[in-house]
């Protein structure tokens, strides 16, 4: 009797657990698609990487344009000329010559 309350738990847990991830995974994942989508216009960079942010959102990393404007989105132009999508000053343009210009 003992190992089938044991059974029904770890069955319960195994039909739950999959809802549950999907229910708070999915969203997020659609939120960073949606914010990603909304970001610079990929074409116009030289690079298409991505990092996560302290706030958990999905943010361009720093790229150069191709056509020397400066790209929608952008909040600071680095020394090394990158353009930064940073949401917070805190460690805007790390490892790419730090800050030249706020936008």
């Amino acid at each position: 009797m003992k190992h089938t309350k044991h059974l029904l738990v770890v069955i319960a847990l195994l039909l739950f657990l999959p809802v549950k991830i999907y229910a708070e995974v999915i969203p997020q994942l659609k939120s960073d698609q949606a914010q990603a989508a909304n970001g610079p216009d990929e074409n116009g960079l030289d690079s298409h990487k991505h990092y996560v942010n302290k706030d958990g959102q999905l943010v361009h990393s720093p790229a150069k344009s191709k056509s020397g404007q400066i790209p929608v989105g952008a909040s600071a132009q680095c020394g090394d000329g990158t353009y930064s999508f940073s949401q917070h000053h805190r460690g805007t343009c790390s490892h790419h010559g730090g800050v030249a210009t706020w936008l």
